[in-house]
């Protein structure tokens, strides 16, 4: 992952409740780190993540969460986690992120997460809204590949 397109960074402080018995962070974590960048990336963009504001319009699932681990952190390190949106097709997002140690920006792991919009009232794939599209391509411009749906007139 090229480090250099992601435009959204939240700092994370590795807690004495997220490591293991071997004094790593528990693989279960990454994924908490992972869905705080991801929630801080669209709360950035205006986009409310919560369960009042999506299940209206759009509700949104996890249809598949990869991650790679490349180095163990440990209690104490601080760390970043770097986000961003890297395509938007029809029905389907995917998110990408890196997780590196601050100082050193020794790279911890990588995640990609793909995402699916779903019709509230039937959990059937909807198209991703216009508004989001839109959102991400002008926090992202050029980083981030989007597939605009066509309009028939």
């Amino acid at each position: 992952m090229d480090r250099a397109k992601f435009k959204h960074t939240i700092p994370v402080r590795v807690r004495n409740i997220e490591i293991d018995w071997q004094g790593i962070v528990h693989n279960a974590n990454y994924l908490l780190y992972f869905e705080d960048g991801r929630v801080s990336y669209l709360e950035h963009l205006g986009i409310k993540v919560d369960i009042n504001s999506m299940d209206h319009e759009y509700k949104v699932l996890i249809a598949r969460n990869e991650i790679d681990y490349l180095s163990p952190a440990r209690l104490g390190d601080s760390l970043e986690v770097h986000t961003r949106i890297s395509f938007i097709r029809n029905t389907s997002f995917a998110f990408e992120a890196i997780l590196e140690e601050s100082k050193t920006q020794r790279r911890i792991a990588e995640n990609v997460s793909i995402h699916v919009t779903l019709d509230p009232r039937t959990s059937k794939p909807i198209t991703v809204p216009e508004e989001f599209r839109r959102k991400v391509h002008e926090f992202d411009g050029n980083n981030v590949i989007i597939k605009w749906p066509t309009r028939l007139v």
